[in-house]
């Protein structure tokens, strides 16, 4: 726009020479006369006339030259006012107005480029508590007027302009004097707490606030926001509705979480994680029916990290879909080695589920290994479900369509668990094993193991048990009518190796039934 505004400028000046140059030579020459003269003395030529219309036309193009410059303005105005609204939505957030992750890296950025590590302010993040129930039971409709809400509250006790969404429910103010800051974070706490009206009732809404100082909490913007961060996430693990200053505490536990999210990344590079194989045992016959795939991290000392540990550090840092892949692609090429009617198990983690190119991922694995995908089996809990019913279903169709099974791992001990029954399909239901190791002992337990095998065979789904350790729980479980076992009593997880010897007859089972 710019460039044309130039342009025309330029031409107009060109014309306004041109337009002077020859005024001067009709008045040297005394042009005017001359004609006036010729046209008389040639009056049956009709020139007058002619040179009539050419100014009646001449004054027509100036009048439409000047409406479409007047045009051109009005355009160069709205593409204007159109580019401010492009650039404030891309630092601004559309719902609540305020300024966006985007804007706060900038305002972090040029702050550091101005002031390098002297100056001195606090960072304040603020995560709600209860949004997301708020979201599922009600709808977003109400969460959207929560949000608009929590971002009015902020307003009252914050400048506009420090203060920032982050995404989600989570939002960042910015205190330049950190004098002030924990009294800020506690009057917003305060604000938060309240309820937020909606449709003649309320809505019961909390947050968490984690607090840090630039630069005795982080040498730049951005180490001082992740330092806040991590003390919002302290605050929450600590009960919620509070505010938890970036302490010494909180920074030895970020480099510990910074040096064991290295490791894991190294180890997912380099193979230290591996997957190991616990044998699924059918009760009726006693054979091996397959293998569930667990994962392991053996450090190079020998020592085993729990995949409790490790498991949701790769959920947090991103590494969870590389870390499937590794080991999916593992067992099904240990798979390929057993017997054809031997079936792997293998674990997705509910946030892959939210994964549209998770089963595009899993076929193309299976077509590297060269693994039948009726031998594999994807188990899945209640919770990853729920979490995106949409995505979730998209997937799980795609998945059986190629062959795979689908088992609900985990039964009983999430919600909705009969409602997912109804709205989805699958191929076995496994019983947890905090019913197992208890259902001999208390009679609720074991009215509950005994309703979920009867609905599997009303369902006409095999079911299978986890963490059998008795001969005991065994019995009554094989006696109930239960499809698979698995557990400490048949093996643990082992490596592949030791996996292979099963079928050699080189090693057996703790047990066997008899047929």
């Amino acid at each position: 726009m710019k460039l044309y505004a130039r342009k025309a400028v330029w031409q107009a000046w060109l014309l306004g020479a041109v337009g002077a140059v020859a005024f001067g030579i009709f008045h040297y020459f005394d042009s005017y006369e001359s004609l006036l003269a010729f046209l008389q003395t040639h009056e049956d030529y009709e020139i007058d006339e002619f040179l009539l219309a050419l100014d009646i036309f001449g004054v027509l193009c100036l009048i439409y030259g000047i409406l479409r410059f007047w045009d051109f303005h009005r355009e160069q105005k709205r593409r204007e006012k159109a580019e401010s609204q492009i650039d404030w939505m891309a630092l601004h957030d559309n719902l609540t107005g305020l300024q966006n992750r985007h804007s706060l890296e900038r305002r972090l950025r040029t702050a550091e480029e101005a002031f390098g590590g002297s100056r001195r302010f606090s960072v304040l993040v603020i995560d709600l508590d209860g949004f997301k129930r708020i979201n599922d039971l009600v709808g977003h409709h109400a969460g959207d007027l929560v949000l608009t809400t929590i971002a009015a509250r902020l307003r009252d006790h914050v400048a506009d302009d420090n203060l920032y969404r982050m995404g989600g429910d989570e939002f960042v103010a910015v205190i330049d004097t950190p004098s002030l800051a924990l009294p800020v974070a506690m009057a917003l706490l305060q604000s938060l707490n309240r309820p937020v009206p909606f449709n003649e009732t309320s809505l019961d809404i909390g947050a968490s606030i984690g607090v840090a100082t630039a630069p005795t909490d982080g040498a730049s913007g951005v180490e001082c926001l992740r330092a806040a961060d991590a003390a919002m996430y302290t605050a929450k693990a600590a009960g919620r509705g509070k505010v938890q200053v970036f302490d010494a505490t909180i920074r030895e536990r970020m480099q510990r979480r910074d040096v064991a999210e290295r490791n894991l990344r190294h180890a997912v590079a380099y193979g230290g994680i591996r997957p190991f194989y616990q044998p699924i045992i059918d009760l009726q016959s006693g054979r091996i029916s397959g293998f569930e795939a667990l994962a392991r991290w053996q450090m190079e000392d020998g020592h085993f990290i729990p995949p409790a540990d490790f498991i949701p550090l790769a959920e947090d840092s991103g590494l969870m879909t590389r870390l499937t892949d590794v080991l999916l692609r593992q067992a099904c090429l240990d798979a390929a080695d057993w017997p054809a009617d031997t079936r792997l198990s293998f674990n997705i983690s509910p946030i892959q589920l939210k994964d549209r190119m998770l089963g595009l991922r899993i076929l193309a694995i299976l077509m590297e290994t060269s693994l039948d995908p009726r031998r594999l089996e994807i188990e899945i809990t209640e919770t990853a479900l729920i979490q995106d019913l949409e995505t979730a279903a998209s997937i799980l169709s795609e998945l059986r369509a190629a062959g795979i099974s689908v088992a609900l791992d985990d039964f009983g001990i999430g919600y909705s668990n009969l409602a997912q029954l109804s709205n989805f399909s699958f191929d076995k239901i496994k019983i947890d094993r905090s019913f197992v190791s208890s259902f001999q002992d208390q009679e609720k337990q074991e009215k509950i193991v005994r309703a979920i095998v009867g609905l599997g065979m009303g369902l006409d789904v095999p079911t299978t048990a986890e963490g059998i350790e008795t001969e005991d729980q065994l019995s009554s479980l094989s006696s109930m009518g239960c499809t698979y076992g698995q557990g400490f009593l048949f093996g643990k997880a082992i490596p592949a190796e030791e996996a292979r010897l099963m079928f050699d007859g080189r090693c057996t089972l703790p047990l066997r039934l008899s047929s």
